[in-house]
């Protein structure tokens, strides 16, 4: 594509098909903005860089507040730079002032999937047809190593195959400020359930030995780990409450902690969590 295909500059006259009727084919981003603003010098040339950046993924719509005021009325500019996004024939998002490059590009990147989202997409369609989809989001890593989607799901490919060590190592790359943060240190914490419980010699094994002594913390607590791993986690909760009220201290408060993760796991504010907080507090008392 050619720079003209990237950025336009519209006016009251061909706004409808610039923008309106464009968005229904691809986003289209409205920069507002007027030669004696400051910040719109500032932020014009980041969005035009981003605009080549993303190579078509969105049109740059550039519209002169002083030549367009009618415009500036009907979207209500109160001060520029005002950046405005169009999608399917309507403005979706909106942003004002002249942020920093990575913010904008953050921004930007809700509405215009880049190469490796769509390379995560077409791993996650493979993967809910029950196909293998682990080429397909090593593919997305090599095109983004901090996509966190494709971070997440090939580290669940991991460990369905086995390989534990390598799936947390793909989970600690997920950035702290992705939207898959959370579900990052949750699928770590399961991890760990599932290393103690295969130490322990799996779900059977571990359930054998503590109905088989019911005292026996150390069976008790691995047990909770099986359950835990397997996403029965009133069960978990519950051997490990068991744990704590017979020895809080075991082995460095170990089962005081996993209920901690479980919480995490189970919604901090879930039904089950506020149930077993209270029995957890009442045991530690």
């Amino acid at each position: 594509m050619t720079d003209e295909q990237f950025v336009q500059d519209v006016g009251t006259a061909d706004f409808q098909q610039a923008v309106i009727e464009q968005s229904r084919k691809r986003p289209v981003v409205v920069d507002f903005w007027a030669s004696w603003c400051g910040p719109c010098r500032m932020l014009g040339p980041i969005l035009e860089k981003l605009a080549a950046e993303f190579q078509g993924d969105f049109l740059l719509a550039k519209v002169d507040t002083d030549a367009n005021p009618e415009l500036a009325q009907q979207f209500r500019i109160r001060s520029i730079p005002n950046v405005k996004v169009f999608k399917d024939g309507r403005m979706v998002d909106e942003m004002a002032g002249a942020l920093p490059e990575a913010e904008v590009r953050d921004f930007l990147r809700r509405y215009c999937p880049s190469a490796a989202d769509r390379k995560f997409e077409e791993g996650m369609a493979l993967a809910n047809r029950g196909a293998n989809a682990r080429a397909v989001f090593e593919e997305a890593l090599q095109l983004d190593p901090s996509h966190g989607g494709a971070l997440i799901e090939l580290g669940k490919v991991l460990m369905s195959e086995g390989e534990l060590e390598s799936a947390a190592r793909l989970w600690e790359r997920v950035p702290y400020s992705s939207p898959f943060a959370d579900q990052a240190s949750k699928l770590k914490k399961l991890l760990q359930f599932r290393e103690v419980c295969r130490k322990a010699g799996a779900a059977m094994a571990s359930a054998e030995k503590a109905a088989a002594d019911p005292e026996d913390l150390a069976a008790r607590y691995a047990h909770g780990c099986c359950l835990a791993a397997s996403g029965d986690y009133r069960g978990a909760l519950q051997e490990f409450l068991h744990v704590v009220q017979r020895d809080k201290d075991f082995q460095d408060q170990a089962a005081r902690k996993a209920m901690i993760s479980v919480f995490a796991i189970a919604g901090e504010r879930s039904e089950l969590t506020e149930e077993y907080r209270k029995r957890l507090a009442m045991a530690l008392f």
